[in-house]
């Protein structure tokens, strides 16, 4: 099934309405999936989505764990009727020539433009690598993003921000696992421990 389903419907943000949204609810860090977890290490919890911590999946049926695993928590935290997703593609310049990651035009076709970041601007200009950011909202279910999920599972999409539409919540998924940031420690820690299988054995989480 391909992921495709965007929604145009009240809840779809704009791209002024969603920068304003994440500037209030997350300030301390713009939409870097990887820095969220140190800016809020207190409501943070890593999933491995395999056994083991098994990082890359082999065949189909370690596939459908990675997809289950994925899908259980986002069930439990609950999105509503829409999922918004945030892809993200590296260009050398500001324009919005797709750089690292093609397969993101394919994997989101209808997400539209949402902002241009530069990542380490201390860099010299020969060097600096600017994130692109694209965002849409779809109809939630099970299986809505499986194509999605299985590029990150294959480290062919990174920086992925899964969020309702009102980001009370962010699940950024990676090549491995997700990370979780809840509004609140308790929240986090309830999480934490409905799937502490699913945990790192590692002291640091990861």
């Amino acid at each position: 099934m391909r992921y495709n389903n965007a929604v145009t419907s009240s809840h779809e943000l704009n791209p002024p309405a969603l920068t304003a949204l994440w500037k209030q609810r997350w300030p301390e860090c713009p939409p870097f999936a990887h820095r969220l977890r140190g800016q809020h290490p207190d409501r943070w919890v890593r999933f491995h989505s395999l056994p083991e911590s098994k990082r890359y999946p082999d065949d189909e049926s370690e596939y459908a764990i990675v997809l289950d695993r994925h899908y259980t928590v986002l069930s439990e935290l609950d999105p509503g009727a829409v999922l918004l997703v945030v892809t993200s593609e590296w260009t050398e310049g500001p324009t919005l020539t797709p750089q690292i990651w093609p397969r993101r035009s394919e994997i989101a076709p209808s997400a539209w433009h949402w902002r241009t970041l530069l990542e380490h601007p201390e860099e010299e200009a020969e060097c600096r690598i600017y994130r692109q950011l694209y965002a849409e909202t779809i109809l939630w279910r099970p299986g809505a993003i499986d194509v999605l999920l299985r590029a990150v599972a294959d480290d062919e999409l990174a920086n992925v921000i899964l969020a309702p539409t009102d980001l009370r919540w962010l699940y950024l998924p990676y090549d491995g696992g997700a990370d979780v940031v809840l509004p609140t420690r308790e929240q986090r820690d309830a999480l934490k421990a409905q799937h502490r299988d699913w945990l790192s054995q590692q002291s640091s989480g990861l």
